[in-house]
């Protein structure tokens, strides 16, 4: 048995959130060299690097393994929001079940099979910080009723909109798997009474940091940071300097310097931008296989049409798998499946369809 003392550096899990319009996306934003993952597309007036906007569960998974092949060119993947990240979960669930709704599967099951498949997202995303990027996940919040088992009566609480329902436990899963916590939100420093029209009324609306748990709302850290501090990233920003060591840089060739004096060496600059290290048409078409895949039907459902296209699968060769495995005729266009069979088959069993699709493409290449 190894025994292994003192701290372990690894990159960091964080989650964000906080109500919208706080700022979440803009402070993500400024975390060490970024890639965004916008599953609701708001990022638009960002200057940022982002992947497209993901359709389904399963190209958002595409997405993230991507992302994963991409350390050193960035250091941190931003999912922007895990909200929305659960409502393709959810839908993924019930395409593979054949359910219009969470709510169909009865007794809470549905919620139950939601949950398992979200902790296996979160696996994965534990995968990533092992890879060696950080993580960064930012979500809306929500206000609920509370009750403590210990005391008498309700209260109203911030949590992470997460789940509609109480059966939901999709929330508590995000709680631990997060190292870090933030609530963001505007700070209210009094409250006044207006005896005209007896009323009270908030004062103040200085957007910031709570770091520690509250009655009013969940926040962890595990770095001794102030209960709350102003929104700036600056505050945090030293949580990821230790963390943040950049790959081995080559050392240039003294024999080729030489040979090429004029040519800078690889490394001459400390620091290269994004757009040096990585062209850009493979931030936003990470998977694409030719740059103009064959055109495919507008009208097929946009989730499988990214899919498509993201792999370079052209019509033929989805409707070749089909009719190998017996499900409907080889000329039948794939705008005439059955809504059922495109999300719970073609969709949610990419992985399966696509793995045929390349022994196809072999075949074809052997022969």
């Amino acid at each position: 048995m190894q025994v292994i003392s003192g701290k372990i550096e690894k990159k960091k899990k964080v989650v964000l959130y906080g109500p919208e319009g706080i700022g979440k996306s803009s402070i993500a934003s400024q975390f060490p060299k970024p890639l965004f993952i916008d599953t609701e597309g708001s990022t638009t007036e960002l200057t940022i690097d982002r992947l497209q906007k993901p359709s389904s569960w399963t190209m958002l998974y595409q997405q993230i393994d991507w992302a994963m092949t991409q350390v050193g060119v960035y250091e941190t993947l931003v999912i922007d929001t895990i909200d929305w990240a659960e409502m393709f979960c959810i839908e993924a669930i019930c395409s593979q079940h054949n359910k219009k709704g969470i709510e169909d599967f009865g007794y809470g099951n549905g919620y139950v099979y939601v949950k398992e498949e979200f902790g296996r997202f979160l696996n994965k995303l534990s995968d990533v910080i092992d890879a060696g990027l950080n993580v960064v996940l930012t979500a809306h919040a929500q206000i609920r009723k509370f009750e403590q088992p210990d005391e008498i009566g309700a209260y109203d609480r911030y949590e992470l909109k997460l789940g509609k329902k109480t059966s939901s436990q999709t929330a508590p899963l995000v709680k631990e798997w997060a190292d870090m916590l933030l609530f963001m939100n505007y700070k209210t420093y009094s409250v006044s009474t207006d005896d005209k029209a007896k009323k009270n009324k908030a004062q103040g609306g200085v957007r910031t940091f709570f770091a520690t748990h509250h009655p009013a709302w969940d926040a962890k850290n595990r770095h001794g940071l102030p209960d709350e501090f102003p929104m700036d990233y600056s505050h945090i920003a030293h949580i990821f300097q230790s963390n943040n060591q950049a790959p081995p840089i080559q050392q240039p060739d003294p024999v080729q310097q030489k040979l090429s004096p004029n040519v800078p060496p690889s490394n001459a600059t400390p620091s290269p931008t994004v757009e040096q290290q990585q062209p850009p048409q493979q931030v936003t078409e990470p998977s694409v296989q030719n740059e103009e895949p064959n055109q495919l039907d507008p009208s097929i459902k946009p989730a499988l049409r990214d899919l498509m296209q993201q792999a370079g699968v052209s019509e033929e060769e989805i409707q070749i798998v089909v009719s190998n495995k017996g499900y409907y005729p080889i000329d039948t266009p794939i705008v005439n499946y059955d809504p059922s069979f495109v999300d719970g088959v073609l969709i949610a069993a990419w992985q399966q369809v696509y793995k045929m699709i390349e022994e196809f493409r072999a075949n074809i290449s052997f022969k």
